[in-house]
């Protein structure tokens, strides 16, 4: 029997490699496209493109990691049905129960990469996505060359080109500074370069018009120019480091002192408990979404027509008990003390799979046995 554990577990990983690797791909493809049409748009390298991918793959995983556990644990029972092993194993006097433990296992180590995930790699990978992209909205290069597209690198100020030269010459230049109080100038000019020396950064704008409008008096001002330099390295100053934030703070810090770290960043106590606790609940869903598939296949048995049915059934009770998750949410963020509730799907989903498991192993015989004894 430790000889079919064994078996099992094996091909319960590999099939959880096979389809983790293939759901990572279509989403990280999907993802990929949108992210590499705005990084290398906004004028990034292609290592830059890499990095960010890299930094999202571990919230990605957290989103593919159910989906895999549950396919794997249908098609390796499914499998094993059509080939007659789970009802060889059966009729040797092996139950149910007994036979689930290769698959409570498997779930046990998916319920532990969740944590990994949820409790060290996600936080980190966040913290760093997000201080490298403040980096790069920092960086006025990257923010201006964009054709045709009216941009926004800082509040009060609008920047627009027409098109960019191959030797980085800006052509047709929109410049609005709203930034001064009762003042509005607009600079507009036939061609632009970007200049840095020790100073800063400056766009030094050629052949064209400045216009000045105060409005406390509405009074239009026009100058025409051959060259005019403006400063644009205040529009670079901004923090360096990124505040603190709860994504980003590691599970072993937000198991205590809840009020002190609401208070710490300005949230809610309620925000930091459902935060701390949605990453246990879902390292404890990963079991349960591999325990459903196998019971509910099981319960349907073999048959020559195939095992839709029940994987349909397994397929609809994981939808039911993943949708309850974000219904759950909202009374945990207005009082901490609910908490228990956000592992509502998880105890229901292990509740499910012991009745499937007990009507599996001759449950339902015995009930009718017992109704026709005490008719």
């Amino acid at each position: 029997m430790v000889r079919f554990d064994r078996y099992m577990l094996s091909q319960l990983m590999w099939l959880f490699g096979f389809f983790a690797l293939v759901l990572v791909s279509v989403f990280w493809i999907n993802r990929a496209v949108q992210l590499f049409d705005r990084l290398i748009g906004d004028g990034q390298t292609a290592l830059v493109f890499l990095e960010f991918s890299a930094l999202g793959l571990p919230r990605l995983i957290t989103t593919v990691l159910p989906i895999a556990t549950f396919a794997a644990a249908v098609y390796v029972t499914n499998r094993l049905n059509n080939e007659s092993e789970l009802t060889v194993m059966m009729s040797t006097g092996t139950s149910p129960w007994r036979l689930a433990r290769p698959v409570a296992v498997f779930g046990l180590i998916s319920a532990l990469m969740m944590s990994v995930l949820s409790h060290i790699l996600v936080p980190a990978a966040s913290e760093q996505l997000t201080q490298r992209e403040a980096e790069i909205s920092r960086n006025v290069t990257s923010r201006l060359l964009t054709e045709g597209t009216f941009l926004s690198p800082t509040p009060g100020v609008t920047f627009y080109t027409r098109a960019i030269d191959e030797d980085g010459v800006l052509q047709d230049v929109f410049l609005a500074d709203r930034r001064t109080p009762n003042e509005r100038v607009i600079y507009t000019a036939a061609e632009a370069y970007l200049v840095r020396n020790a100073d800063g950064t400056a766009l030094i704008m050629v052949d064209g018009l400045a216009q000045r409008l105060a409005t406390t008096d509405n009074r239009l001002s026009t100058a025409k120019f051959q060259d005019f330099s403006f400063d644009i390295s205040p529009l670079m100053n901004g923090e360096d480091q990124i505040a603190p934030s709860l994504p980003f703070l590691r599970t072993h810090a937000l198991l205590q002192g809840w009020d002190d770290i609401a208070r710490a960043l300005g949230t809610t106590p309620g925000a930091v408990a459902e935060e701390v606790h949605s990453r246990f609940a879902r390292a404890a869903f990963c079991l349960v979404t591999a325990l459903i598939g196998f019971a509910t296949l099981l319960v349907g048995g073999y048959s020559r027509f195939g095992a839709w049915r029940e994987v349909v059934i397994a397929f609809l009770l994981l939808i039911a008990l993943d949708g309850m998750r974000s219904a759950l949410s909202p009374p945990v963020l207005a009082d901490a003390r609910m908490w228990p509730i956000l592992y509502t799907p998880s105890v229901l989903g292990l509740g499910l799979t012991a009745g499937l498991l007990w009507f599996a192993s001759g449950g339902s015989a015995r009930l009718r046995r017992l109704r026709g004894r005490t008719a």
